[in-house]
């Protein structure tokens, strides 16, 4: 997948000859950029004509302006468009293969940043490979192509300058675990988790190598949790609740993605990073569900059969009378609501939820 989506020279240089004044006069408010998987994709995979995890098509988007169906995993906004909005934008900034297809007005999207995430993604390249998306990897060719051609547009000394101020916001690694479940994989735990934080580190510091210095990072939820895996453990033992073991591998991420983030800081000068404990958020939201005005937390709200899990969100899905009441949106995915929680919690959380320092705080880093 690598190759094909390596973007041509000219339309970048086309796109990015804008970037510079636009950014000027958007001072006030930093670019942008986002990777990583579903939990953050606002129509790339829209974009690829045979992938086989879109979400565009209603009722996906119900709650969105105008009841549109962009390719967000939502019934309105996603965690991409809440972290947009908190810094001051509408929402997310456009997916990057949107922009390549514009041939005017581009300029005035691009001083927001890009968005690249790529739902079915996943840290291991292989994840997701099957459902033709754009892995973590390429995501990064693809800012790679990018930050190479505004070098092209503005010069090196600048381009550092711009990037070493920019937000980047990376959702990743909830894929890669299903997957260890899904395929009965006989690889050790601790291997596998070794594994996906040696390409986090990878991924990482191949960013700061191109000028990314300030990093949003968001850990795994915690996913045995969500409809699909509570059918799943349902269906294995005939029991109600969560699936354990895959909340344990989650939480395990979790505490590794912890130690690497504070670990590599120190050895990347410059490096800021603020580190969201996405299984801290889910599991008090999950157990104290009516603290946050929640009053289903198990349940799909787009979906069929037993909670909501044995079908897709599509045409002919049942639908909830109340998506404010409702944790999930479908069998993985959250509802706006959650996503405007956590993507508050992010910004102004105490350590518990977000460490070392909250998202606000490191907006504010110099």
């Amino acid at each position: 997948m690598a190759k094909t989506f390596i973007p041509l020279f000219l339309s970048l240089f086309v796109l990015l000859a804008n970037i510079v004044p636009h950014l000027a006069d958007n001072a006030t408010l930093p670019t942008i950029f986002i990777l990583g998987d579903s939990t953050a994709d606002v129509g790339t995979n829209s974009f690829i004509p045979d992938s086989q995890a879109r979400a565009n098509f209603s009722p996906n988007g119900v709650d969105f302006p105008n009841g549109i169906p962009t390719g967000r995993f939502s019934n309105g906004f996603n965690s991409a468009d809440q972290l947009a909005k908190l810094l001051g934008f509408k929402r997310s900034p456009s997916p990057y293969l949107f922009l390549l297809k514009q041939t005017s007005g581009h300029h005035k999207l691009l001083h927001r940043g890009v968005n690249f995430a790529s739902g079915g993604s996943g840290l291991l390249y292989e994840t997701g490979k099957n459902l033709s998306i754009v892995p973590l990897s390429d995501q990064i060719v693809q800012f790679t192509a990018l930050r190479n051609n505004l070098t092209e547009v503005i010069g090196q000394a600048s381009t550092e300058a711009t990037l070493s101020k920019a937000l980047f916001f990376i959702s990743v690694g909830s894929n890669d675990i299903f997957e260890y479940f899904e395929t009965n994989s006989t690889e050790a735990i601790e291997n596998f988790i070794d594994s996906l934080m040696s390409a986090y580190t990878t991924h990482i510091e191949a960013l700061y190598n191109l000028g990314a210095r300030k990093f949003g990072i968001i850990s795994v939820a915690k996913v045995g949790c969500c409809p699909a895996n509570r059918l799943a453990y349902k269906n294995m033992t005939g029991k109600e609740g969560c699936f354990e073991a895959m909340n344990n591998v989650a939480l395990a991420f979790q505490s590794a993605l912890n130690t690497l983030l504070y670990n590599i800081s120190s050895q990347l000068p410059e490096m800021k990073y603020s580190l969201g404990y996405a299984y801290n958020m889910t599991n008090d939201v999950i157990n104290h569900p009516h603290d946050f005005k929640f009053h289903n937390v198990d349940t799909a709200c787009c979906g069929r059969g037993i909670l909501r899990a044995q079908g897709p969100c599509n045409a002919t899905a049942e639908l909830c009378p109340d998506r404010r009441k409702y944790l999930f949106w479908d069998l993985y995915h959250p509802t706006q609501k959650a996503s405007r929680l956590a993507a508050e919690t992010l910004f102004f959380g105490p350590p518990i939820y977000v460490s070392p320092i909250n998202f606000s705080q490191l907006v504010n880093e110099n």
